[in-house]
């Protein structure tokens, strides 16, 4: 394998000329097999990669996740998905296997800021795999291994230009990492510190229940708060993140953006959405911008005036009252975060999406006030000491 690889340009065309490779005198761990990755694409290549080998590890399932812009969309390990589940994250019509059943979850969780998006994937990708990536929006996949056909699959996409990455399962970076800004070099210990069960044992709230499937979920939230770019905030629930908010000057910001986006999850299980009268023939992403546009209570009669085109006949949309009566069947659901809460006013939005479980570092001067905030709503919540900052 060669130690470099030229790029088109950087982040932006007029970043040019840009290229990867290896400080050191080996080879690069990754060799792309088709399509030609940008300078962006290989950097959600690495950053997700790193996330899916730890979920893996962590927890002994095929695991999967979306990434747009350095930060994943969604994240989710292999589990068994509901008939519901299967029809908002439309795959009701495709067999899929385990490995493709976390890849539907991670990119069906939030398909608006999935569309485009770069997917790694923890195990060697089957057929099922590729046939649902052929059929999403999509700008590359990086995985250990493709079988044949399903290699076959991928080549055909984008009539060729289809980024298809395989790297080394067995490569380990070397402990310190840099990285220049403005001509200055920084230098630290790469952030190779993997979670604990000890993470989890600092129960600091009167409710000191945390069932397995709790501690899974946290699990997920704690390893996708690792390479989500700070400040972050991530809700999870069976398996799966089900809300992002990332790279907020504002921790409550972080809370409200995952926690709007937890909720879109579950409203899009709505009867009403489930039922939408959509014509023959729309496309998957007018499909996903129509069910956004109806789940919206601001949407704008400019937007409405497009459903026509889209809907057979033209929807109601869910009143508040429906809106909040369908949101409160949410339960257990992991809120993670990146460094402490500073205020309880992360807690009350979290309320507002059936959160129960809470994980974060601790370390405020107003964690009790914090602590207070969550046993006033029966929550759980543990301080794991472990700030997880990426930028």
């Amino acid at each position: 394998m060669p130690s470099s690889l030229p790029l088109r340009y950087g982040a932006n065309p007029q970043q040019a000329p840009a290229r990867v490779f290896m400080k050191s005198d080996i080879d690069m761990p990754i060799t792309v097999l088709s399509g030609s990755p940008g300078y962006i694409n290989l950097l959600d290549a690495l950053n997700s990669w790193q996330l899916v080998r730890e979920l893996k590890s962590a927890i002994n399932l095929p695991a999967a996740a979306s990434f747009k812009h350095v930060s994943p969309s969604g994240a989710a390990v292999a589990m068994p998905l509901s008939d519901v589940l299967k029809k908002i994250y439309f795959v009701d019509d495709i067999e899929l296997s385990p490995l493709a059943t976390a890849y539907a979850r991670a990119r069906g969780v939030d398909r608006m800021s999935s569309f485009g998006d770069w997917i790694a994937l923890s195990e060697p990708v089957d057929v099922p795999t590729a046939k649902l990536i052929s059929r999403e929006v999509s700008d590359g996949v990086i995985a250990p291994a493709y079988e044949p056909e399903a290699l076959d699959i991928l080549k055909k996409k984008k009539q060729g230009k289809y980024a298809v990455v395989q790297i080394d399962p067995a490569y380990e970076p070397s402990n310190l990492e840099t990285r220049d800004v403005f001509g200055v070099t920084f230098e630290q210990h790469r952030h190779d510190r993997l979670v604990t069960p000890a993470d989890f044992a600092n129960i600091v709230t009167k409710n000191k229940d945390l069932p397995e499937s709790a501690i899974r979920d946290m699990l997920i939230a704690w390893i996708t708060l690792k390479y989500t770019q700070s400040n972050s905030v991530c809700y999870t629930v069976d398996g799966q993140v089900i809300g992002v908010g990332a790279g907020q000057q504002s921790r409550v910001h972080c809370a409200r953006l995952a926690g709007s986006k937890a909720d879109l999850w579950r409203l899009r299980q709505h009867p009403s959405v489930l039922n939408l009268p959509f014509k023959s023939g729309i496309k998957r992403p007018d499909r996903d911008n129509a069910i956004d546009q109806f789940l919206q209570p601001d949407v704008t009669e400019a937007e409405k005036s497009n459903w026509a085109n889209v809907f057979t006949e033209l929807p109601d949309q869910l009143s508040v009252t429906e809106r909040r009566a369908w949101l409160d069947g949410m339960s257990d659901v992991v809120l993670g975060s990146d460094a402490f809460f500073p205020f309880r006013d992360s807690i009350y939005r979290a309320a507002k999406s059936g959160v129960k479980y809470v994980l974060q570092p601790g370390g405020s001067n107003r964690d009790e006030d914090v602590i207070a905030a969550c046993d006033e709503y029966g929550m759980m919540m543990a301080f794991s000491g472990v700030r997880l900052f990426h930028h």
